[in-house]
């Protein structure tokens, strides 16, 4: 059974995503987080604003996962798939001494009617459960 996902974009990404733009949605990290492993095809994604409502929804069609990244490797994967992931230079350089990488295919982008929903903490990815939903299942 697919899982559904809450994913905060900074304001300019999402609205690539939501034009077509942009259909790989990257995630570099330091540490393990929850969500890395969790991530599959089919899942759906709700993608919230940063600091905003949710208002678009999609499909991960594909997801690669990166596990103990070295910077080479990193640039290999921006020279392989920036022209998806559309990632400013400033973005790749404070991804640089990441040492975890998920790239999530997305595919059936959709807006939605905007959905406040009340999200406090810091997470920028959210696995969804039937007591963690904030209403969106």
């Amino acid at each position: 059974m697919a899982n559904c996902h809450l994913v905060i974009l900074k304001r300019f990404y999402l609205d690539m995503i939501l034009s077509g733009r942009k259909t790989i949605e990257s995630r570099f990290l330091k540490t393990r987080r929850y969500f890395f492993d969790r991530v599959g095809a089919g899942d759906i994604l709700f993608l919230k604003e940063s600091s905003g409502p949710v208002c678009g929804k999609a499909k991960a069609a594909a997801v690669k996962r990166f596990e103990n990244l070295q910077p080479c490797q990193i640039e290999k994967i921006k020279e392989q798939y920036n022209n998806l992931i559309c990632g400013s230079e400033e973005y790749w350089k404070s991804k640089s001494e990441s040492r975890y990488g998920v790239l999530v295919r997305v595919e059936d982008v959709e807006r939605i009617e905007p959905i406040n929903i009340s999200k406090s903490d810091w997470r920028s990815w959210v696995v969804l459960t039937t007591k963690e939903n904030f209403g969106l299942i």
